[in-house]
């Protein structure tokens, strides 16, 4: 079987770099094309052997992109086509379906009750979602909740697929050593007690509550936010504004098959707690590479663990309220003897390999009815 990926860009981020890690594991030939921002992640891919295809698109509404990508898919001569993210799903589909290829298949990896990709959604956003769903085999939901959004949309249930996100138990095992190198490299205090906060820097996100919660501990409390995002200036001037400047480190952007020490798994190595305040997600991802780093968790919304039975992810917390609520779990968690840093069960359950073959199970499916 050969297979094309078609994303809407391939910089840092949840959709892309599990994208990534899923073409390391699928027993698929398989080249990418990149509708726009080709990306450190585009980078990464090449580096694993991936052709990557950077279409060149420059909006939304540039049609043009749309005969130049059939012509791409026509080359290739792909068994299936798989789109991730609401552009690549919409032009892809099409796109796929005028080459020729049936067999189409669509990730959804953002849907929200309120937003996708960060986005409010809106009567104009379904409707052109529905009618290109139409054109493919089956969307795939990350999780059960995100499954359920799209029924409630208007997508068949029997179009529906639930391959949960999938994360590498063995980048994530957590490793002492590196741990204090990664902290002397961020010029940690010793001793210091590290709240992490992963993922874009988007208002969404809510990192401004982890701020303000900062404020209410003791100044040997550091928060410590990896990712980048438009978000940047304002969570720096919110730690300015609360006092706490000198105790928020920003890493930017850090993808998870980076070089140890400067990757995401090292950096949450380096954490004490996983802190993550976002009100909606799809499945949260951040949340199970924590709990693979055997760190305890506390969240606002995580549909990877509230789909699982509670004694599966022992270690996380839901948190209801904002800042005050952070402070007090906070200051919970920190009192608690340390636990190992081994694995959660909930991790095992996201091992990649699972969610490989899951996959695999699709493809031949929307192969087969060609």
């Amino acid at each position: 079987m050969k297979a094309l990926h078609i994303i809407t860009g391939l910089g840092v981020g949840g959709a892309e770099q599990q994208l990534r890690l899923l073409l390391r594991h699928l027993p698929v030939e398989c080249d990418v094309v990149t509708l726009t921002n080709p990306g450190s992640v585009a980078d990464g891919l090449t580096d694993d052997g991936v052709r990557v295809i950077h279409l060149g698109m420059t909006g939304n509404r540039d049609l043009a992109a749309l005969p130049r990508l059939v012509k791409v898919i026509r080359a290739g001569r792909y068994d299936l086509v798989h789109t991730h993210l609401y552009r690549a799903c919409v032009y892809g589909r099409l796109a796929a379906r005028l080459a020729g290829v049936k067999a189409v298949v669509a990730t959804e990896h953002s849907l929200g009750d309120s937003q996708m990709e960060g986005r409010r959604l809106s009567s104009g956003v379904r409707a052109l979602y529905l009618a290109s769903e139409r054109l493919g085999r089956s969307t795939v939901a990350v999780s059960p909740t995100v499954a359920e959004r799209l029924r409630r949309w208007g997508v068949p249930g029997p179009r529906i697929e639930i391959v949960p996100n999938g994360v590498d138990l063995a980048r994530f095992r957590f490793d002492p050593v590196l741990r204090e190198r990664t902290r002397r490299r961020l010029g940690l205090p010793e001793g210091a007690y590290v709240i992490g906060g992963v993922g874009r820097l988007a208002a969404g996100k809510r990192f401004d509550v982890l701020i303000r919660a900062l404020a209410e501990l003791p100044v040997d409390c550091w928060l410590l936010l990896v990712g980048g995002g438009i978000e940047e200036s304002v969570l720096r001037r919110a730690a300015h504004d609360a006092g706490v400047a000198d105790r928020v480190l920003f890493t930017g952007e850090r993808p998870t098959g980076g070089a140890p020490g400067a990757d995401l798994p090292s950096l949450i190595g380096a954490m004490d707690v996983l802190a993550s305040p976002s009100p909606e997600e799809a499945f949260g991802l951040a949340v199970v590479e924590a709990m693979a780093a055997g760190l305890p968790v506390l969240y606002v919304s995580c549909p990877a663990v509230e789909d699982l039975p509670p004694e599966a992810a022992r270690g996380a917390v839901r948190i209801q309220g904002g800042a005050d609520s952070f402070a007090r779990a906070l200051t919970g968690v920190r009192a608690q003897a340390p636990a190992p840093r081994s694995a959660a069960e909930a991790a095992h359950h996201y091992c990649i390999t699972r969610s490989a073959a899951q996959l695999m199970d699709v493809y031949a499916a929307a192969v087969s009815r060609t």
